[in-house]
């Protein structure tokens, strides 16, 4: 999962240097409809019966907003600090789900997600010469993304297939007009890396919904941090990037406050069961 990440961030910024991102995002969502159109005919009475219509329409509006920004994202900055800021969007969810879903969030976690912020303030630097205000992009991609996530959690009661297929459908009808109004050609060649984007994107979903089938949140979540490392070694080896120190700094921060608190709080609920 970490690697088709990977491999996918590269894709995306190298293409996003010549295609606008609405295109990259439509692209995107178009071959994963080419994929899921088996699914959509099997599951065609399934599709009648949605619970939620406007509901899932504002999820995947979401959605579209915070891909587009993501991907426009990559394209501008070096991607250790795309990444690096992106951590922040379970501090984000939590927030959102406090005040939008009622749910409840104990101390240790409030804690923690004091420290992680205070990590991406190391690494945004704003207020300093170092501060670029094209991170703001970043944080857009991650407010709106946990707005989805909160959608997703909101929409406990509808079919995952219904889900799924208004996802992929949704995310190009979305994009469509602005792809079309932003389009340029591409190039033959260039259609390989472009379908490779939309390919990996595909198998980096299904990846990550199998490993969450097969194994712990608890367990998955220190391997995710790990495309930090992974994104680090792309912008390098591809993109000549070197995160600064204030980068470096800043991951380490939030990675120790995120992993800390949920340690602690796993603690906790061994030692009161």
């Amino acid at each position: 999962m970490t690697l088709v990440a990977g491999g996918m961030t590269a894709l995306v910024k190298a293409q996003g240097a010549t295609y606008p991102a609405f295109q990259l995002v439509f692209i995107r969502a178009m071959i994963g409809l080419f994929f899921i159109l088996p699914l959509i005919w099997h599951h065609r009475v399934e599709l009648t019966r949605i619970k939620h219509p406007w509901r899932n329409l504002f999820r995947i509006c979401c959605n579209a907003i915070a891909l587009t920004s993501n991907f426009l994202a990559i394209t501008m900055l070096p991607l250790a600090m795309v990444n690096a800021v992106g951590f922040s969007r379970p501090m984000v969810t939590m927030g959102l789900a406090v005040a939008i879903l009622g749910e409840t969030v104990s101390r240790i976690r409030w804690i923690g997600a004091g420290f992680a912020f205070i990590g991406v303030l190391v690494v945004m630097a704003p207020g300093t010469s170092s501060f670029d205000v094209k991170v703001l992009v970043v944080l857009v991609s991650v407010v709106f993304g946990a707005l989805a996530i909160i959608q997703t959690r909101a929409l406990k009661d509808e079919n995952t297939t219904v889900m799924m297929v208004f996802y992929t459908v949704g995310l190009a009808v979305i994009t469509a007009i602005p792809a079309a109004f932003t389009w340029q050609p591409v190039l033959p060649f260039d259609w390989i890396p472009l379908l490779g984007i939309g390919f990996l994107a595909q198998v980096g979903q299904y990846c990550f919904l199998r490993a969450y089938r097969i194994a712990d949140a608890s367990v998955l979540a220190p391997i995710g941090y790990l495309s930090i490392v992974m994104v680090t070694i792309t912008g390098y080896v591809f993109f000549d990037e070197v995160p600064e120190t204030r980068v470096v700094v800043g991951v380490v921060i939030i990675l120790a406050a995120l992993q800390g608190a949920a340690w602690l709080e796993r603690r906790r609920s061994r030692r009161t069961a």
